[in-house]
């Protein structure tokens, strides 16, 4: 059984950093692509960042210079390393591998 885990959420002001964790387990991890995404209130999920197997990265335009998603194969786990967080990026933040397993979801807020 695939299981997502989410960490590393919280309040942070403007400006401020957060790096959140995503632990995977029931898959051969070193062999997935895995995905951050992020829904606000009232608007639709969309990818923020994606990581292959072989550590090529995509980001939306909206975090570009500013997030990094990384991954450790050894400890099944992919981060999302955020800075200069503005409040347009509060949202929940979910960890996805292909095909359609994801996580719970952290929330994050940007609030001065």
């Amino acid at each position: 059984q695939v299981q997502l885990v989410e960490s590393g959420g919280g309040l942070v002001q403007p400006g401020g950093s957060l790096r959140l964790s995503c632990v995977a387990s029931g898959i051969i991890f070193r062999i997935k692509s895995m995905l951050w995404y992020r829904q606000a209130p009232g608007k639709q999920r969309e990818l923020v960042a994606a990581i292959t197997s072989g550590g090529t990265t995509n980001y939306a335009d909206s975090v570009k210079g500013r997030f990094t998603i990384s991954r450790d194969n050894a400890r099944n786990t992919v981060y999302l390393q955020m800075n200069s967080l503005k409040t347009e990026d509060t949202a929940v933040y979910y960890c996805k591998t292909p095909p359609s397993n994801w996580g719970q979801g952290t929330q994050v807020t940007v609030s001065s």
